[in-house]
């Protein structure tokens, strides 16, 4: 997997460095086509530069592109892997992978594959139509601009990529639900995971026969969507710069789509820049804790963070299994989903450092800018393109690293999963 990605921005990088896919004259220098190019087949939604006065249609259809590409390619690689871990692994351990699917079968992968692109294909057409007729409708756009705009942001969407081909991104349609649920319906779909949608689609009626993972992917979802807007609402409530001047509805609905895009979308209907400390501190948890596996989300995921939950409550209540919906969850599973969450951390404190260093700007948007990065969300307050050549290629390799070594990384370790000849004498050092 992480070949194919560097080969897709390869090719990326070339074509949008080509003079026909920029505005003007010349051809778009190395770091910024790097930057964009990693940044779309990493389904981030990153910029340097305004997508729409920089790049012509042809540099634009490129994104477009690299974005299915990337986003395509993450739902079949992930959900693949976690099919084969599945079949080695025993049935306990599968919750690491979070791919109990046992409908679906590894040899038929052209299936799997067919499977994905026909729900791919799906959600993104279905989106596109009504965001086309919408623009055309309400807003007076041609049909071709309309289609263009509305085929853009519905794989934007669905890849939660957060491209968008408006300077200010969704912030000209702050107060237009029929634009903006339409793509947060699309960004939470493609945030689910393939795995999840399948066994949705296979037993829509039969939530007691839902695997571990399904189950726990749908129920932080929904709380962390609820809590993010609740938390939203009542930071930028009175907020000038945000939801201060916009009635009870433009509120709400700037809360909801705010929590959706922190799932790793990236668009913004706000001025992020304008957001308050505190508001910027709960998007960095909620952009950290991601979507779920096998989806077009980055970040540790969702099951990964509940896991974890769930193993501080047993130990708090002196219970020496870890159980959740009637499963035990093996030790080494356990283990692994620590060394994820460590890994990511300690990867995004180095990445802080390292922008704390060759900037002058605060740690609170250092932070956020790189967490953004890391988990593939693409959100920023503005900072991205003023940034310095090496913080903008620290930032191309958390986007890369996020997006591409989460996954590696959870896979290499179930597989590494073996069982030692011999174990050591236990002794207990004191901790805390």
């Amino acid at each position: 997997m992480p070949l194919s990605f560097l080969t897709a921005i390869a090719v990326g990088t070339i074509l949008l460095m080509l003079p026909v896919a920029r505005v003007g004259p010349d051809g778009a220098p190395f770091l910024t086509a790097l930057f964009t190019a990693t940044s779309a087949v990493c389904v981030t939604g990153h910029i340097v530069v305004d997508t729409p006065t920089y790049w012509t249609g042809f540099g634009q259809a490129v994104i477009l592109a690299l974005i299915q590409v990337g986003g395509f390619g993450i739902m079949t690689g992930s959900t693949l892997l976690g099919l084969l871990i599945s079949r080695r692994l025993r049935l306990t351990s599968r919750l690491l992978v979070q791919t109990e699917t046992p409908s679906m079968a590894l040899g038929d992968v052209a299936g799997v594959l067919r499977l994905v692109f026909l729900v791919t294909v799906g959600v993104e057409l279905v989106t596109a139509t009504i965001l086309s007729l919408h623009l055309h409708l309400k807003y007076g756009q041609g049909w071709g601009t309309a289609i263009w705009s509305g085929v853009f942001h519905a794989i934007s969407a669905f890849n939660n990529a957060g491209f968008s081909i408006y300077s200010d991104s969704l912030i000209g349609f702050a107060v237009d639900p029929l634009f903006l649920v339409p793509i947060m319906i699309a960004v939470v779909l493609g945030g689910l995971g393939f795995p999840v949608l399948y066994e949705l689609y296979r037993k829509p009626g039969w939530p007691g026969r839902w695997s571990v993972h399904t189950k726990i992917t749908l129920f932080v979802t929904a709380m962390l969507l609820v809590g993010g807007a609740a938390a939203f609402l009542a930071f930028e409530w009175s907020n000038p710069g945000t939801f201060g001047p916009l009635g009870w509805g433009g509120k709400v609905l700037g809360a909801m789509f705010h929590s959706v895009m922190t799932r790793t979308a990236g668009f913004n209907a706000v001025d992020i820049g304008l957001m308050r400390p505190e508001t910027l501190a709960v998007s960095d948890v909620l952009m950290l804790i991601g979507g779920g596996s096998a989806s077009t989300a980055g970040g540790i995921k969702v099951t990964t963070f509940f896991l974890l939950g769930v193993v501080v409550f047993a130990e708090i209540r002196g219970e020496p299994d870890v159980s959740v919906f009637r499963r035990r969850l093996p030790a080494d599973v356990q283990r692994q989903a620590l060394t994820v969450v460590l890994l990511a951390v300690g990867l995004v404190v180095l990445a802080t450092l390292v922008l704390l260093t060759v900037t002058n700007f605060t740690l609170d948007v250092v932070l956020f800018e790189a967490i953004s990065a890391f988990a593939t969300v693409g959100l920023s307050t503005g900072i991205t393109d003023d940034l310095p050549p090496i913080g903008q290629l620290v930032l191309v390799a958390l986007m890369f690293i996020g997006r591409v070594g989460t996954i590696t990384a959870a896979a290499a370790l179930a597989l590494r999963s073996r069982q030692t000849p011999f174990r050591y004498p236990e002794e207990r050092p004191i901790v805390g």
